[in-house]
Order: C-alpha cells, then structure tokens, then sequence
C-alpha cells in the first residue's frame, strides 16, 4: 500500500506557500518531506515535526531557535535552512522548516553498497564535512550527531552535512534535555555519554569514527545491544584501522587515533584543526597509497546487492592526470578522480577555456623576451634552489615512522634524524608495555629537523585496584571509586546490625582487586539491624516489664520521674520507644505511674445548669446532667461526687437539677 495515501499531509500546502509533495524520510523528532515553494517556483525539502513535539511550546521554541541558528551558517557544505513557519489550517498542525533539497543518497548508502573506501575518497568525502562542521565550530555551535545518515552526496560531486537538529551554541545549555543522551550510539563520545556533554571535540570524535569505518567498512565498535556499544566507547580505545586494512598508511592510523582518544583534551580542538591534520596527511601520501583499494574482506560479499547506488557524478569539467605534487585542499567537492568509476560509454562534456581576444594575443606577440631583467631570472633561481635544499634534506625531513616499536629503539632512530625527543607515558589497552602509541608530530611529517618530537609510550592497559570503601557513607564511597578510574555500578541493600544504615558494607568486585578502567563496581550498603518486635509492657510492675523484654533481646532503664496516668502506681505508664516494630538491642526507658491525679471536686449545688457544668469543666472533670425542669430556670439539686470531696482528673461528675 502506498504510505502516502495514509500521509494527510501529501498534497496540503503548507503556510499557504509549501506544497508537500512526496515523503522523503522519517527520523526520531521530524518527517522530511520533498516540496515545492509555490512562491518561488524551487523543489525544497520540508521537516515537519511528529505532533507529539509539534504540542510541547518548549521543545517548539528550541526548535526555531535552532533553526535560527543553522540558518545563519552561509556554507556550501550545509544544508541550507531558507524558512520556518507553523501551519494551522489542517490536521494535524504542522511546525516545519524549509531546507534546501538535495538529490543523491547517503554516506550510508555508499558504505552499505561498497564497503571500505580507498584513502582519497575518503579523505574527498570527509574533507567536505570537515569544513562545513568547521564553520558551524568557528561559529560557536556544535552539530552533536554526526553520522553517515546525516552526510549527503550529490550527482555532482557535491558534499552536503544535513540534519543540524540536535545543534547547540557552545557557549549556552550543552547538557542533553531530561538527562537523556541524544545522538547515535555508534558515534558518541564518551563525554556524551557521561554527561550529555557536548563541544566541538564531540563532532571530532564522531568524524575519526566516519574515518574508520570509511576505511575499513565496519564500526570500531559493536555489540548485540546499545549498551554493550555504549560500554565499549567508555572503556575502549579505538583500535587502529590497519588491524583490518592492513595497507594502510601509518599517518592514517595515527589521525584516526587522534580524532577517537577517549580523552576529549587529546583530540584536534575543533574540525578545522583536524581538516588542516587531514589535508597535510594528503599532501605525505602518494597517489599508490591514496588510490590502494581496501582488503577483498572490506569489500560487500558476492551475493550481496550491489545496484543500490549510481555511479560517482563528478564536478563536470576536463579532467586529466592528477599531479602528485600539486597541492590538494579540496573542502567542498569530492575528488574528480571518482570519475574513473562512470560507465565506458559516458561522454564527459568538454569546457575548453575561451581563446584570448585579438588584443591580447598580439601583446604577447610584440612583448620583447628581454623585458625581465636578467637579475630577477637569477634571484628566483637561487630562491628555488635555496628553497628545494631546504625541503630535501638540507633543513626539513620526514618524521620517522616508530609506531609499536620499544622505546629505547624509537628514541634512537628519532634522534638519528636530528630531532629533539621527548617522552611521555599513556595506558593502553592495545599497545603492549614500553612500546610506541604514537608521536607527535605525526609519522611522515615533513619538519624542521630540530624539531622536539613527543613520543608517546604505553605504560599498558590501565588496571586501577578497587580501594577500600567500608564503613563510608555511599557519596564517599562514589567519589572514592571515581577517583581511582572506575565505574559506578548498581547499589543493593543488605541488614547488618554492625555497620549503621546507609555505610558501604562492602564491593563487587571486592576491594584490592584489579580490573579493567571504568568497570563499573556495585556497592552493598547496610540498612542496619533487622527490626524486632517490643513487646507491650504497659500496666506491669517494675520487675515483669524488666524481666520480659531483657527476654527479647533488650536493655532497660527506668526514669527516675514518676508521672500521674491511668495505670495502677507503681506499674508501667509507658516505654521509650513504644511497643512495635524496633531495632534489636535499644534501650528501652520505663516511666512509672503514681496513678491518676486526685483533685477537689468544686462544690456547685444551688448553680444555675449552665453555670455549674462550666465550673466543672474549668476544673478538670466531664458533666453528665439528669433531672428537668417544666418552669423557671434549672438550677442544680446535688452532685457525685459530692463537693470539696477528692475525685480522679478527667473523671465524670453527675449533677441533678430541678
């Protein structure tokens, strides 16, 4: 059935301008629909949010404010907002955007149909990313969900970032709404995932995970369950793409460590670092590594589909061998040497550049050739030959390449080539003890031979010993285990009448056990002594109450203050704590009774009805009136007990009127 007779949208106009044409895509918070602006005469694509977000003003409100915030972006790379309106005229409401419509497929798509990528089409289809996310950086704002879905390729070669939904102004709420972690898991990083935080290190993350999987054709990290992923971006490093592309060059191994170091502080600041790292990579590689194609196993087995995707449309125009030493700083299209994929029968239309006018052509006939001065000819030549000394050996060199290797021997080879060695130790979960994670600068830069290279040494896979948390309080206990590098795991309460409520009985794994960094450890926390039953020992003498509830379990102290109550003197008025469910081996406080209180009953025979009860109550005691009277006003016959006579408090004097 087609969905878009089910879609009340298809075919209403919206706003009075946008008529909504075909369903495109459904996300979490929007569907896109492709458009046309009515007033324009142009195909737009629309983002209409579901009607569940559409009916919340707050989320409403931090739509258009994003909205705004994209739409100041003037960059080729991104996906242009040209309008945002709501539409009341139909059902549902609508709350839309009008974007800039891209024909083409997805990053997805690519790597679904083809698997890995060679080294230049990647760095063609994440330079362009690299500098629309740039933009969005030196801008102050963060995309926070950088993924395949949301990296659009055109026909012509062009590379669209899409989706800036979940943006952010750096400098404003970074924290996700309601604690809840927005983005895709396979490309958070872990503070993401920790604190819901976010910065422009966040997009760089995400992007050297698009760099992995272009290269390799997998995802650095995978699991059966969200949570397993989520687990494995807090507690695994990246590992490097040549575990899987074995080929590839060191410098991409290294870049992609970088841009994927769980440690926000060791990553490139924002996308524009990163691009210049990329771009600098490019220009060390050669066309044989640029062009080596992935291993056969990164590549979509035979059986499966592969008619998903188009050729590659390059940017139109001649194309012609590339120069290995021309400098490539492609940021907006993808590398015309694509076009070897089109099929043999395509004809690419030529642009010939226009021949000069006569004009011109007869003033580069009729200049002399002496015109330069001879001097100037010799001044560049010695420039050029100071400058090619310089770049081959004389000044410059390359950094060599000492990943893995032990650290005696990396500071060795480093040193022979004339730089200045520093050393620094990491843990890692991948580099074995005393061998090289990396350097920087990177493997094959090419630098100033006194320049101070920092090497990196693994000190081998972090593993914190759980310390001792007993006796403390929980947030103790959780900032202990924080400090030592791990995890916190689930909490359970456990009855133990030798550590109070609410102190860490004891861990899970137990204290001074070594394990992995951030492996979660779940706290067992005392909800102190089981309660017992304190028996009722109101009303008996001093020795059966003792008698009995050193019986159950308890200790007894009597207070020396008697007070006046309804038990017989000399028994049990009451217990501290009263009778009920308690902790065993309190202390239980008896208060004996001088039973009730004797006062003197007031004397209020011959007093009007009215008058007597009211002297009676002001004196401590309840009225119970018998008797009548047919004429005049009652007045009191006689009382019991009778007057100036002792009578307990509280107790009740009958009167009789007449």
């Amino acid at each position: 059935m087609d969905v878009t007779l089910q879609d009340p949208l298809i075919g209403r106009v919206l706003d009075g301008r946008y008529r909504v044409e075909q369903r495109v895509a459904v996300g979490g918070m929007a569907t896109v629909y492709r458009g046309v602006d009515t007033r324009l005469d142009r195909v737009v694509a629309l983002k209409v949010m579901h009607p569940g977000f559409a009916a919340d003003p707050e989320f409403v409100e931090r739509f258009i404010r994003e909205a705004k915030a994209v739409a100041k972006l003037s960059h080729p790379n991104v996906v242009g907002v040209f309008d945002q309106g709501e539409d009341h005229t139909g059902m549902p409401p609508a709350v839309f955007l009008a974007m800039e419509y891209v024909p083409g497929w997805t990053l997805r798509d690519l790597l679904r149909d083809r698997g890995a990528l060679s080294p230049r089409t990647t760095l063609d289809i994440l330079e362009p990313v690299l500098a629309a996310l740039g933009a969005a950086h030196r801008a102050g704002l963060v995309h926070r969900d950088v993924k395949p879905e949301n990296v659009l390729l055109t026909g012509d070669g062009r590379v669209k970032v899409a989706d800036f939904g979940l943006v952010r102004a750096v400098d404003g709420q970074t924290a996700a709404t309601t604690q809840q972690v927005l983005g895709t898991v396979s490309y958070l990083a872990p503070e993401q995932i920790e604190r819901g935080a976010a910065d422009p290190r966040t997009d760089v993350y995400a992007c050297g995970v698009l760099l992995y999987e272009m290269l390799t054709g997998a995802k650095p990290h995978t699991g059966e369950s969200p949570m397993q992923v989520i687990y494995q971006h807090l507690s695994t490093d990246v590992p490097p793409p040549s575990q899987l592309a074995p080929d590839l060059p060191q410098q991409l191994d290294a870049i992609t460590l970088a841009a994927t170091a769980r440690d926000a502080a060791r990553r490139p600041a924002d996308a524009v670092d990163l691009l210049a790292r990329l771009q600098r990579i490019r220009r060390e590689l050669t066309p044989a590594q640029l062009d080596a194609e992935p291993p056969a196993a990164s590549r979509p087995s035979a059986g499966s589909p592969t008619t998903l995707l188009p050729p590659f449309v390059g940017p139109v125009g001649p194309v012609g061998p590339v120069d290995p030493a021309a400098p490539v700083e492609r940021t907006s299209i993808m590398d015309p040497a694509l076009l070897r994929e089109l099929p043999a029968d395509f004809v690419m239309p030529r642009h010939e550049a226009p021949e000069p006018p006569p004009v011109a052509r007869r003033r580069r006939r009729d200049r002399p050739r002496w015109v330069l001065p001879t001097g100037l000819v010799l001044v560049v030549a010695l420039l050029v030959a100071g400058l090619t000394w310089a770049l081959n050996g004389g000044l410059y060199t390359s950094v060599p390449a000492v990943l893995g290797e032990p650290q005696q021997t990396a500071v060795a080879t480093l040193s022979r080539a004339g730089f200045v060695v520093k050393v620094k130790q990491d843990f890692s979960p991948n580099v074995p003890k005393g061998s090289v994670i990396g350097t920087d600068p990177s493997p094959g830069a090419h630098v100033r031979k006194d320049t101070t290279v920092t090497v990196d040494v693994s000190k081998g896979a972090q593993r914190p010993t759980v310390p001792t948390v007993t006796g403390k309080s929980v947030d103790d206990a959780i900032s202990a285990l924080q400090q030592a590098g791990l995890g916190i795991g689930a909490q359970r309460q456990q009855g133990d009448p030798t550590v109070p409520a609410g102190a860490v009985i004891g861990t899970d794994p137990a204290a001074g056990t070594q394990v992995a960094a951030n492996t979660p450890v779940a706290l067992v926390v005392s909800s102190g002594p089981q309660p017992v039953d304190l028996p009722d020992v109101t009303g008996e003498s001093v020795d059966e109450a003792t008698s009995d509830l050193q019986s159950a379990g308890f200790q007894v102290k009597v207070d020396p203050n008697q007070v006046f109550s309804d038990q017989d003197p000399g028994t049990v008025a009451a217990t501290n704590p009263p009778a009920g469910a308690s902790q065993q081996g309190v202390t239980v406080t008896l208060t004996i009774s001088k039973g009730q209180q004797q006062v003197t009953v007031p004397d209020v025979t011959g007093l009007k009805e009215k008058d007597a009860q009211k002297t009676l109550k002001q004196a401590g005691f309840k009225v119970r009136t018998l008797g009548f009277s047919l004429f005049g006003t009652p007045t009191v016959h006689s009382q019991t007990p009778s007057g100036n006579g002792q009578a307990a408090l509280g107790s009740t004097v009958t009167i009789w009127v007449y």
